[in-house]
């Protein structure tokens, strides 16, 4: 199963652009004060980016929701875009993950896939990604009825093109349900194998608490035999213990989250010496509340302590920004320095699975961006 970072074999989704500030949309906090968004300056270029944690079904935005039910012929649950809107207000992981995979009932055909990619790198390459490597949650599909090849090659149609339209290069991930079965994931990686699934690695997300990663050990051994990448959300709601788990049983190269690992400095030790390389996603982590405000948020004490950490957006339709919404708004509430953003920029570039030229390019014009 090769794949090609220049966007040939890869993956990316979702998003229709219409929100192109944090917060323009979105609905602030449940106390009645007012949300701490900071909308980007006018005429401020974009931080060049890789994207390393991405899941392509959270970037179905409103607008593109609804045009997809009347395409299908859906029945949505909402009246209007105002009252889905109201539905964004999330008191745990759980609370977001009904709503995600409710609304992914309107993805029925590979154009419908497709148009979500497309959506998304459109948007993303606004936001300064260069680089993409996103999630695609298969087993959401299969359990809906709607085929492996159906979801798979609607996003990969897209990523193939994506180097030549949108100037980002593109990797899809397999990522598998936590909640679910081992055999179950093992049975759909088996499908994948077979029919040469253009991905580059497999990744482990959804309900964290109460899934630690062992639960998974011969699924992330067979991904390896098979030459693929491995990535697991640790240490988001989950203990430090699961990023450790993670590392030790799994044999993951990339943590994604694993805000909680400041909890043992034996840890975070630990992570610093190995370089490994964290995807943090401060606004998803304050609408989820594993931090209860962005000013609260761990990610400068993460930078201080030495951690290889970079943003990323994770859900941005459900959570109020892109990339570059992530950035305006940690230089707006927490003062998070130029120098840092382009550290952070570095690092995400350097963390890929991008090929070593494709990295030299990306740090070249990281380089030369004038931030």
């Amino acid at each position: 199963m090769e794949t090609n970072d220049a966007g040939t074999n890869a993956g990316n989704g979702a998003a229709n652009g219409t929100n192109t500030a944090a917060g323009t949309d979105a609905p602030g906090p449940d106390n009645g004060e007012a949300p701490e968004f900071a909308e980007i300056p006018d005429g401020v270029l974009a931080l060049p980016v890789a994207e390393l944690h991405l899941h392509i079904e959270g970037t179905l935005e409103p607008e593109l929701i609804f045009a997809l039910a009347e395409r299908n012929g859906i029945q949505l649950p909402y009246a209007d875009l105002d009252e889905l809107r109201s539905r964004y207000e999330f008191t745990d992981l759980q609370s977001f993950l009904d709503l995600y995979y409710a609304n992914m009932a309107v993805l029925q055909t590979e154009q419908d896939f497709a148009d979500m990619t497309r959506a998304y790198l459109s948007r993303a390459a606004l936001a300064g990604v260069k680089h993409a490597e996103i999630m695609l949650d298969p087993q959401a599909h299969l359990s809906r009825g709607v085929s492996l090849e159906t979801c798979v090659n609607g996003v990969a149609s897209v990523l193939a093109g994506s180097r030549e339209e949108f100037g980002i290069s593109t990797l899809l991930i397999a990522a598998f349900l936590r909640d679910l079965s081992e055999e179950a994931a093992l049975e759909v990686l088996e499908k994948l194998t077979a029919m040469d699934a253009p991905i580059a690695g497999i990744g482990l997300d959804s309900a964290e608490v109460g899934n630690p990663p062992a639960k998974f050990e011969r699924l992330f051994a067979r991904a390896k035999d098979a030459g693929l990448h491995r990535i697991a959300h640790a240490g988001e709601e989950g203990p430090p213990s699961y990023i450790i788990d993670a590392l030790d049983i799994l044999g993951v190269e990339r943590i994604d989250h694993g805000i909680r690992c400041m909890e043992d400095p034996e840890l975070v030790e630990r992570l610093v010496d190995e370089l490994m390389p964290l995807t943090v996603c401060p606004l998803s982590n304050v609408r989820l509340r594993a931090v209860d405000t962005l000013a609260e948020h761990p990610l400068p004490a993460m930078l201080a302590a030495g951690l290889n950490v970079c943003v990323n957006s994770d859900d941005p339709a459900y959570f109020g920004g892109y990339v570059d919404d992530n950035f305006a708004q940690l230089k707006s509430v927490i003062g998070l320095s130029e120098f840092d953003c382009v550290r952070m920029a570095a690092n995400s570039i350097r963390s890929s699975f991008a090929s070593e030229d494709r990295k030299a390019e990306l740090l070249a014009e990281l380089a030369a961006s004038g931030h």
